[in-house]
């Protein structure tokens, strides 16, 4: 699956956000470490978010077609 980001070079190296996670961000040294650390990081936040549907009784997760 494709994921939407947004680089940015500052003083410290590289900070990387992803569009469509809310609040799923992650920084590097370089822009490839960056790049890097954000596919963990939007795997962790796609883990989590799996493990609070787990939690939800009668919720159940479903796709829709835009």
């Amino acid at each position: 699956m494709k994921y939407r980001v947004i680089l940015q070079k500052s003083d410290e190296g590289y900070s990387v956000s992803c569009v469509d996670l809310p609040g799923c961000w992650s920084q590097g040294d370089t822009e490839a470490e960056a790049l890097e650390n954000i596919k963990d990081a939007i795997q962790e936040y796609l883990s989590a978010r799996e493990d609070l549907l787990r939690g939800t009784p009668g919720a159940e997760m479903r796709e829709v077609t835009i």
